[in-house]
């Protein structure tokens, strides 16, 4: 695996990502999704709970309304950028959880080998076999529904994955001459993890996240379906498409623009994802 002569390996992917016209765009488009929904909401002149019995499934650019209105008369535009926050949100802490687990976990047991890798990974096998719906619920009667339970179990249920891609790196990694010197200088083996390991990890951890991102907003959204995701008042895509499901013969904007919105941030995801899976490979080079 070599780079351009003057250029890094680093600097050579993220040229060769920078020439990725479908990763661009998705970034691009992501960028502006991430802010609109920041931003949005408190320039909107509706509060996304604000009930209004006389705007009931109020029709698009009716009233003021952007996006018209719910069953209760909700403002769907300020519930939209409500929801997509909420989502992204969703998606990017219940990643980092199954992040931090699953690089700990899958490093940890390739570098150290032997029994210890084998009983961490038969664990990660038993955690496999138990239905994800079956997990969340066992969560949420133990401890309650709430939005924060919701990051920790998704994130819970993700990292299995993520330990089983960081293992596969590490038996490959621990075996070069790197490692060899860093244990000849006397490092000891939390040192050499965290210092040799999970370092030259990051490529393949990197598109990993941009692709356990949408996955966990789809995860989240099956739960909204079930009536296990998001509260109300509060709003997330799942929920949105959820409620616009049952009221699409009465007011299809509900439906059509909460689906088009999870459909284009996922392939804003896959985007990304593609171009850094495409970027990085060695592969390719």
């Amino acid at each position: 695996m070599t780079a351009s002569p003057g250029r890094s390996l680093w600097d050579d992917a993220r040229r060769r990502l920078m020439g990725n016209r479908a990763a661009v765009l998705g970034m691009i488009l992501l960028g502006g999704l991430v802010l609109v929904s920041a931003l949005g909401p408190a320039l909107v002149p509706y509060a996304y709970d604000a009930v209004n019995k006389t705007d009931v499934w109020v029709p698009p650019l009716v009233h003021g309304h952007v996006l018209g209105t719910d069953a209760l008369g909700r403002d769907l535009f300020v519930r939209l950028l409500m929801g997509l926050r909420v989502s992204l949100a969703i998606g990017l802490v219940a990643t980092l959880v199954s992040l931090v687990i699953g690089v700990a976990w899958g490093a940890t047991a390739g570098f150290l080998g032997g029994v210890v890798d084998e009983v961490m990974m038969r664990l990660v096998d038993v955690l496999y076999t138990l239905p994800f719906i079956f997990f969340v619920i066992l969560l949420m009667v133990t401890f309650g529904s709430n939005i924060l339970l919701i990051f920790v179990a998704i994130g819970a249920v993700e990292w299995l994955t993520m330990s089983r891609i960081v293992r596969g790196q590490t038996l490959s990694l621990k075996q070069k001459e790197f490692i060899e010197a860093a244990r000849a200088a006397g490092l000891g083996p939390g040192a050499i993890v965290l210092g040799h390991i999970i370092p030259n990890l990051l490529g393949p951890v990197v598109v990993y996240v941009t692709l356990t991102i949408p996955a966990v907003i789809l995860a989240e959204s099956f739960l909204s379906f079930l009536g296990l995701g998001v509260q109300p008042p509060m709003a997330s895509l799942g929920t949105l498409i959820a409620s616009g499901a049952q009221d699409m013969e009465m007011a299809w904007w509900l439906l059509v623009f909460p689906s088009a919105t999870m459909v284009l941030t996922l392939m804003c995801f896959n985007f990304i994802g593609d171009g850094l899976r495409d970027a990085i490979d060695p592969k390719d080079r």
